[in-house]
């Protein structure tokens, strides 16, 4: 093909989407209903998995000492937990700081309830935090922090390894379900969405299948026709799929200036900028599927 032939092909395949007329605005009003509620999802689903993520991130360990443990035992049990794999942090809180942190969550009340208390009659015991690489390895670690009791066998220095029995385990199998089932939403919705699409591009193809014909007898090849067609179907699927990005971002940017701004609702959803590429992707699945589209239509009507 030279160049000349190729520029041709595209300026037909432009003028096609404007010659068409409504055919043309159904075809992209199509793209532009189907890629909006598959885009709607997949913000849902995004910002339901970085809720879900953040859940999980918050699950800590916490491991309150006896009250009996020396300073070089202590060092040493850190140490220990610190070393292993899967842990990614280990913070000491004395029973001191342990005791301030206990009176600051409970707020004016806790000061009157606390009156009395102090570094010379604290009843808390030292404790660490921990924090770990994989949230969903939590349970695995408490158990082998607890069996760091039977490595000191003169003295055990664990009172207790507290991290959420029990709630922990609910709370990763309900945000895999939620993932598992965003990630079968947003698949149907895609696939639904490209039938729909290429099934108005084929309408749009069909109503036109007597110029395809006259084109055939008159000798032009298939690749002669199909350039233009191919041209005005990927022209097509960028028009609805740039609308439809426009659309959803500006729409985003707006409700989670809203959400962020409403104090009650305590929460924030993702930042634009960490949602382009999925705009990015919308775009080219509009063009992919507008190719498509195109592409199956035309096979049928090329063999006359």
């Amino acid at each position: 093909m030279t160049f000349n032939t190729f520029l041709r092909h595209l300026r037909e395949g432009a003028k096609n989407v404007f010659r068409n007329g409504w055919m043309s605005v159904a075809s992209v009003i199509s793209i532009i209903v189907s890629l909006f509620i598959l885009g709607v999802f997949i913000l849902l689903v995004l910002n339901v998995n970085a809720i879900a993520d953040k859940a999980d991130s918050q699950v800590q360990i916490r491991v309150y000492l006896n009250l009996n443990v020396d300073k070089q035992l202590r060092e040493t049990v850190q140490k220990e937990i610190a070393a292993m794999p899967e842990v990614s942090k280990v913070d000491f809180i004395s029973k001191e700081q342990g005791l301030v942190d206990f009176q600051n969550s409970m707020g004016d009340e806790g000061k009157d309830l606390l009156e009395g208390f102090d570094n010379d009659n604290n009843p808390l015991p030292d404790s660490f935090k921990i924090e770990v690489y994989e949230p969903t390895t939590v349970p695995f670690v408490a158990k082998k922090i607890e069996a760091l009791n039977t490595s000191h066998s003169d003295q055990q220095p664990i009172m207790k390894v507290k991290y959420g029995k029990g709630t922990i385990e609910t709370l990763f199998k309900v945000t895999q379900t939620v993932r598992n089932i965003g990630f079968v939403f947003v698949a149907g919705l895609a696939v639904m969405s490209m039938f729909l699409i290429s099934n108005t591009i084929r309408v749009t193809i069909l109503a036109r299948r007597r110029e395809i014909a006259i084109m055939k007898l008159v000798g032009a090849t298939n690749t002669f026709i199909r350039w233009p067609f191919f041209v005005e179907g990927t022209l097509i699927g960028l028009i609805g799929s740039l609308i439809t990005v426009l659309i959803l971002f500006v729409g985003y940017d707006r409700l989670a200036a809203a959400v962020g701004s409403d104090i009650s609702l305590q929460m924030n959803l993702l930042p634009i900028n960490d949602l382009w590429q999925w705009g990015g992707l919308l775009l080219i699945l509009g063009v992919l599927i507008g190719m498509w589209g195109t592409t199956l239509s035309l096979r049928k009507f090329l063999k006359v």
